[in-house]
């Protein structure tokens, strides 16, 4: 069984944040510089919403909105779905699918510590099947040769 915790102690648990009051334009730069499609959206390190790629599209681009005079609060998705650190990934990938999600906060005692994206979970389970598939044909190696 892969937890949450799991899967962040692999990846790392740093959590890329903005705050409601930032513009969006910034916020874009920083998912390009860091490389990742949504930010957790924090004011005092409580969780308020995740802003995403999905977010700025629709809300910005498609209402011809100015990403440089638009605040994160004003987009964002307020509606957190979220996950915690001893739930297991594939938990996770059906409560991704069902509810239509890319990426879950993971918080721990109402404190947000990581964050994952359906690609993480995804990645992990593939790799966890391929180091099955690779012990089970070493077993079948070994009691071959006896």
């Amino acid at each position: 069984m892969i937890t949450v915790k799991k899967l962040l102690e692999g990846k790392g648990a740093e959590v890329w944040h903005v705050n409601p009051e930032d513009t969006v334009y910034a916020t874009i730069e920083l998912m390009d510089k860091k490389g990742v499609g949504a930010l957790a959206v924090l004011l005092d390190d409580d969780l308020v919403g995740i802003i995403s790629e999905r977010d700025y599209a629709r809300k910005v681009i498609l209402k011809g909105r100015a990403s440089k005079d638009t605040k994160v609060k004003e987009i964002m998705t307020r509606h957190i779905y979220h996950t915690n650190p001893d739930q297991e990934i594939g938990e996770c990938l059906v409560m991704m699918n069902n509810r239509r999600v890319r990426h879950l906060p993971v918080l721990e005692n109402g404190k947000m510590t990581g964050m994952i994206s359906i690609g993480d979970v995804v990645k992990e389970i593939i790799s966890d099947q391929q180091y099955t598939i690779k012990q089970l044909e070493n077993y079948i190696s070994w009691e071959e040769s006896y």
